[in-house]
């Protein structure tokens, strides 16, 4: 089994290319929302999850390839990278069927349960009890017919894909 066989060049490269690959699509994301204006709803959110801890882990892969550390090491971090990627491609997937409707969300997405703001203040305490979150079943845009839900699918995929391959891969 290549799990067992020592990291080479392939990994450190593959590790290279899943950490950098991860920050961009979450950096996008977070560029949308504090750039763009985009309020995301509460599965947006969810979908981040799996690149907040997939950029450090692909980071540490990358620093166990690099330090030559033991191939069955690397090549499971490149695993795990794999699976949470995978899950990342699992929560697109059912965010997009909820904006297409295919299937219920969740029934507190875009439901402010707050306290009634008005103690005279007017400050930003108050009007953050005000802001309605987006409803989840509602894409704020398509781009090429796909939403950002539907975006994260496509790279959520690629990057499950690239991890295993790099796992995998023979030694070069």
């Amino acid at each position: 089994m290549t799990l067992t066989q020592s990291a080479g060049r392939t990994q450190f490269l593959v590790a290279l290319a899943l950490l950098a690959g991860m920050a961009v699509t979450v950096g996008t994301a977070l560029g949308f929302q504090h750039i763009g204006g985009y309020i995301p709803c509460k599965l947006c959110l969810e979908q981040r999850m799996p690149y907040y801890v997939g950029v450090p882990l692909m980071a540490l892969t990358l620093a166990s390839a690099a330090l030559r550390l033991t191939g069955v090491l690397t090549r499971c971090l490149l695993l795990g990278g794999a699976a949470l990627m995978a899950y990342g491609a699992y929560l697109g997937g059912f965010h997009a069927g909820v904006e297409w409707g295919w299937w219920e969300g969740p029934t507190d997405c875009g439901v402010v349960d707050a306290p009634e703001a008005g103690n005279g203040a007017g400050g930003i305490l108050d009007s953050i009890n005000t802001v309605i979150p987006p409803s989840c079943n509602e894409a704020p845009g398509r781009f090429l017919g796909l939403s950002f839900a539907g975006w994260n699918v496509v790279a959520s995929v690629t990057l499950t894909l690239v991890a295993l391959y790099g796992a995998f891969a023979q030694k070069k």
